[in-house]
Parts: structure tokens; sequence; C-alpha cells
């Protein structure tokens, strides 16, 4: 059964009247329309669609990030109603949760959340206490994007190694070029490995 994003939106902000919850449009064949919700509401927003019995989207199958290092397309793919702010000027990571409720056989219900630019700025509070679902997740998105999910009960790097710097899923992640990811480099590896060491 499909999400009707209208009366959700109402019924949330019947009861959460001060959160700030748009509507977000998806152009494309999917038509996958989805809840722009601010961080600061995020977790509030999730325990009331969780919790209030009308809603029950009881289970979070998916959570996943993106890095919308050019913020004009995010509206590309999201866009905004008529008179609701654009995406910001700056780069910026989101983050997208896909509910269901598997009482109502609904969904799913598309949220999203995003940090205020790719810097400094990258927190976003856990929902691990409303979906347990959501712990693996969001440590593969902070691995992978550099997302800080703050209230994270064990919020650490789940693929890449401890010692490992950077977030490899960012659009402007560059590859190091002495891994030895092959086992027998050749042709533009091997050439790329060289530089690193010594000839044997």
């Amino acid at each position: 059964m499909s999400v009707d994003l209208e009366t959700i939106q109402a019924r949330l902000l019947d009861v959460l009247p001060a959160a700030r919850i748009t509507v977000r449009r998806n152009p494309g064949p999917a038509a996958q329309h989805s809840l722009l919700v601010d961080c600061a509401d995020l977790v509030d927003v999730c325990r009331m669609l969780r919790d209030t019995p009308d809603l029950a989207f009881d289970y979070l199958s998916n959570v996943t990030g993106v890095d919308w290092l050019d913020s004009s397309m995010a509206d590309a793919v999201a866009a905004p109603a008529e008179g609701e702010a654009a995406a910001p000027a700056t780069g910026f990571l989101e983050v997208i949760y896909h509910l269901y409720s598997t009482t109502r056989r609904v969904g799913p219900l598309v949220l999203r959340a995003r940090t205020i630019d790719r810097g400094a700025n990258v927190q976003i509070p856990s929902v691990v206490a409303v979906f347990r679902s959501a712990e693996f997740q969001e440590r593969e998105i902070f691995d992978l994007y550099g997302v800080e999910f703050t209230g994270h009960p064990d919020l650490r790097r789940i693929l890449m190694w401890d010692g490992f710097e950077d977030h490899p899923m960012r659009k402007d992640y560059v590859a190091p070029d002495d891994c030895e990811y092959e086992p027998t480099p050749h042709a533009a590896v091997l050439q790329k490995a060289k530089r690193h060491y010594a000839p044997s």
C-alpha cells in the first residue's frame, strides 16, 4: 500500500507543531517522494512514527547516505514544494531512511535528514534508540561518508580499518595509488606501484 505523505506530515505536525518537516517530490519514474526532516526533530519524528497506532511505522529496513558535493543536484531528485527553501548553497551529506508499517502493510515511507555541510558540521542524531536495526547501518554511513551520528552507542568504523583516514564513498575521494589490492599488479596499477616501491 502506498504512503500518503501529506496526511503523515499533517499528523506529525499536529503532535509536533514546531517540527520542520517538508514534503519533497521525486520527479523520476519511481516517484518515490519523501519527507525532509530537520535534524533537531529526527528522533522525535521517528519515535512518533513508530509509536502512534494509526501510523505504526515499526520497521526500519534501510539507512543509506548520499554525498551532495553539488547541492543543486539534491533538489533535482527531491524537489522542494513552491515556497519552500532550496538545498543549501554548499555541499552537504544526506541520510535516507526507509520505514514500513508491518501491521498496516504500508511503505516505504522515505525520510531524509541533512548535515549543515561536508566539513566540520556533519552531525545527525542517531535513531538507534528508536530503531535498533539502524545500528550497523549508521556505522557504515559513518565509515564511508563521515556522518557523525550523535548518541550512537558504538560509533566506529565497520568496513575500513581503524587507521584509515578518509571516507571512500565521498564524491571527492581520491583512492591512494599504493594499495596492493591486485595480487599480480599489471598495466597502470603496476606503473603506480613502481613509484612507491624499490625495484626488485
